[in-house]
């Protein structure tokens, strides 16, 4: 029965096969039949669980009969089935740029649909489910397979590496990707504070207000980024985790404590 569902779905050419799906086939196998084979087969690694009634279909198998989805096919195949969106953020596009030399383990997706860990096959998924207006500033890539990856721009990851440096322990870190990112002119200031303004919060705005002042950017752009703002009644620290130990910069609320 194993050998009979594989070659049909080889001749077929099916990416994904449902639950149900089989019964209406030649194969033509009961509901129950159905559930134990493809059940049976993920055990196997021959194909790989997406969902609950939900698999994804090697188009041939590898020498030693065990396969895994790449993981673009993966993610993609979990998202547009629940008719979502995502962007590759975090680690993955911190080695992606070439910001960290580490190569993830999982993959780190900004989403619209799920929150939580998932595992499809053995591609590893750390979903992070945020509202709709979070999600943009992207770039796609094609994978060798003809799959689209879909990743955080360059200015948007370097946002997020401020914005959710607790998640992504990113900071301090980050304040040197931005400032090399400027000064090798692949990121302008313009770009990094619009990005800011439309996906990061008042601690991001806050830091990336401060260092781009210490710098010396444009007045012009300083004073978008700092025209909505309140006036802070507790500084938050520039380096997170350190003591609050230093100068307080009064205009973004910041305490400049890397320097003890």
């Amino acid at each position: 029965m194993e050998a009979q569902f594989l070659a049909y779905a080889q001749m077929r050419k099916l990416r994904t096969v449902r639950l149900g799906d089989l019964a209406r086939t030649m194969l033509q196998l009961t509901a129950d039949q159905e559930r134990k084979l493809l059940s049976r087969l993920s055990r196997k690694r021959m194909i790989a669980r997406v969902r609950r009634g939900l698999y994804l279909v090697p188009p041939r198998l590898p020498l030693g009969g065990a396969w895994t989805p790449d993981e673009i096919l993966a993610i993609n195949t979990l998202i547009e089935d629940r008719e979502g969106r995502y962007q590759i953020c975090g680690p993955n596009a911190f080695n992606r740029y070439g910001y960290d030399e580490q190569v993830p383990n999982r993959i780190y997706a900004y989403n619209n649909r799920i929150s939580g860990d998932r595992m499809i096959g053995a591609v590893n998924l750390t979903l992070i489910k945020v509202a709709d207006e979070r999600l943009g500033e992207t770039e796609e890539q094609k994978t060798v397979d003809g799959e689209t990856a879909v990743y955080s721009s360059r200015a948007r990851t370097l946002l997020d590496a401020v914005y959710d440096w607790s998640r992504f322990g990113s900071l301090p870190g980050a304040y040197d990707w931005i400032l090399g990112d400027l000064a090798a002119g692949r990121i302008r200031p313009a770009e990094l504070v619009r990005i800011t303004l439309r996906y990061g919060d008042v601690g991001a705005i806050r830091r990336i207000g401060a260092l781009l002042e210490r710098e010396g950017a444009d007045v012009r752009l300083l004073k978008k980024l700092s025209q909505d703002l309140r006036t802070p009644k507790n500084a938050i620290p520039w380096i997170p985790g350190r003591a609050r130990r230093g100068a307080v910069d009064r205009r973004w609320g910041v305490v400049w404590n890397d320097l003890g």
